[in-house]
């Protein structure tokens, strides 16, 4: 028998694959890094930064990331997009409680923004693909608007373009239209610079692409200046004058509620200070004065002693004041306006409806209290919602209320006007976030609404930034942080219907709409291409 041997090469001297060179493995993190830093950059075209322009890039740079990825890959640099964007831009939601509920919406607000990233990769193959992914993001945004916890819109494109030329586009669809124009823009600059390289390198350039490219960025643009004369702050139905107090608090963060009392006196101190200068001639009588939310957190339907103070001031500056109070009423904690007139005293109340999840109501409290028994300390009592929308009569003025966290909201804003608001007022308080660029980014918000509607909007805050924004979304005056101070302004008072306020959520579901087709056309393309490679 004859034994054949074999030798046996040792694993040492077997021919290894090669290690990637490092450059390879800097070269595969290069789209992680691209959309992380696009994302920061849009953050950074965001108030109080006037650099609106700078969304274009950001867009373009995230689209052009997304283009023709696999879902798993968009998921990835959505979601790492979502966090550069989202992590700075909310960092103002842990100034008084720390970093744990911050970084806990971010992760959970970020996953929206990468599902957005999955369906904007999936449009991405389809002709003329920077609309329907436009489309996608604005579906995103609509549900990101509603859940969880009745949603949370903070962050819309619209709301970083109160500075841009885009901004008349607003009263022609809301926030929907204004924002689908700028991604539209945006994704079609990564269109036309991708077509421009590819057409250095064949020497050819598709037509058809290159035609719905360059329309992509054109009609936006076109249309944000065709829909100027819809913008105007010409009054309509004569004006008013409104007087618009910030007291300032005693000290920044939550401990101000301890001190309800003091805040309460500060915003009846400046209210007698400018009672003094209507008597001394140097400013004129308002019609109405709009103090902010939480300017007394002691009940003056409970509390003779507010009531007294409140009375005061009125009586004092002969006119009436617009209270923002936390009031107990059969059973349940409101936070009201309560219109208080010098003669008659307090005569209509508005109820917040859209209470801020965390903050006025602690949803899931037992589990919650299981993890962390100080969240349920900060939030002791839930805030009911009010039922119907607010809008006070102020001799023959009409005036809209939408206190603080709601002007996010869109229905929470409009169905004010619809119900016959001449004047918009969004009282608010931001004492809790001390000077951190939250307030900047709420007063952007009211700029955008006061265009949609094409209404004068007061922001009257507690500590600032206090301001009178005219319809065209100027603002006329405003006030500086944590301090005393109070703005007289006469306004204009304005009945017509903006496109905007009269289609409501209409352009908001005819995008969702394209959006849907969009990712339906791609899913069918992709079954029949692998059909096609397996036949």
């Amino acid at each position: 028998m004859t034994v054949t041997a074999t030798s046996v090469e040792p694993d040492r001297l077997r021919p290894q694959s090669a290690p990637a060179p490092w450059g390879a493995k800097l070269v595969r993190l290069v789209p992680a890094l691209a959309a992380t830093l696009s994302g920061v950059l849009l953050y950074v075209s965001f108030p109080p930064r006037p650099l609106w322009w700078l969304a274009l890039p950001a867009l373009a740079v995230f689209g052009a990331v997304l283009r023709g990825r696999s879902w798993k890959a968009a998921l990835g640099l959505g979601y790492l997009f979502g966090l550069g964007f989202l992590l700075p831009l909310l960092v103002w939601t842990g100034v008084e409680v720390g970093p744990g509920p911050w970084l806990a919406l971010v992760a959970v607000e970020a996953v929206f923004v990468a599902l957005v990233g999955v369906g904007i990769a999936a449009v991405s193959r389809l002709p003329a693909w920077p609309l329907w992914a436009a489309a996608v993001w604005i579906a995103g945004e609509a549900v990101r608007a509603r859940v969880p916890f009745r949603g949370f819109p903070w962050g819309k494109i619209a709301f970083g373009q109160a500075d841009g030329v885009f901004l008349p586009l607003a009263a022609v669809g809301g926030t929907p239209v204004l924002g689908f124009a700028v991604v539209l823009c945006g994704f079609g600059l990564a269109e036309v610079v991708r077509l421009a390289l590819e057409g250095r390198r064949t020497r050819s350039v598709r037509r058809p692409a290159a035609v719905a490219a360059l329309l992509s960025v054109a009609v936006p643009v076109a249309a944000a200046v065709a829909a100027r004369p819809l913008v105007s702050d010409r009054a309509e139905n004569g004006t008013t004058t409104v007087a618009v107090i910030q007291g300032n608090v005693p000290r920044s963060g939550l401990e101000f509620n301890a001190q309800r009392r003091a805040v309460l006196d500060h915003h009846v101190r400046e209210t007698l200070r400018l009672a003094a200068e209507i008597k001394a001639g140097r400013t004129p009588r308002p019609d109405v004065v709009l103090w902010p939310e939480n300017s007394s957190d002691i009940d003056p339907f409970a509390n003779p002693d507010a009531r007294t103070v409140i009375d005061e001031a009125a009586k004092a500056v002969g006119a009436p004041i617009s209270v923002g109070g936390v009031v107990e009423r059969d059973g349940k904690l409101l936070n009201e306006q309560i219109l208080w007139d010098p003669v008659k005293g307090p005569t209509q109340t508005y109820d917040k409806r859209q209470v801020q999840p965390f903050g006025e109501y602690l949803p899931m409290r037992s589990l919650l209290a299981d993890i962390n028994k100080n969240w349920t300390t900060m939030v002791r009592q839930d805030f009911s919602r009010g039922s119907k929308p607010g809008v006070f009569s102020v001799a023959g003025t009409r005036i809209g209320l939408a206190t603080c966290y709601e002007a996010a909201f869109d229905w929470a804003v409009r169905d004010t006007v619809t119900h016959g608001a001449q004047m918009i007022s969004v009282p608010s308080n931001n004492a809790t976030f001390d000077r951190s660029e939250m307030t900047y980014q709420q007063l952007a918000m009211s700029r955008v609404r006061a265009v949609e509607h094409s209404r004068t909007v007061t922001v009257p805050v507690t500590s600032g930034v206090s301001a009178v924004i005219m319809p065209d979304g100027t603002v006329a005056r405003k006030t500086g942080m944590f301090v005393a101070g109070h703005l007289v302004q006469k306004v204009p008072l304005r009945t017509s219907l903006t496109p905007a306020t009269r289609m409501g959520i209409l352009p908001e579901i005819a995008l969702v709409l394209v959006a849907a087709g969009g990712l339906g056309w791609a899913i069918g393309a992709g079954v029949r291409r692998r059909r096609a490679a397996d036949a």
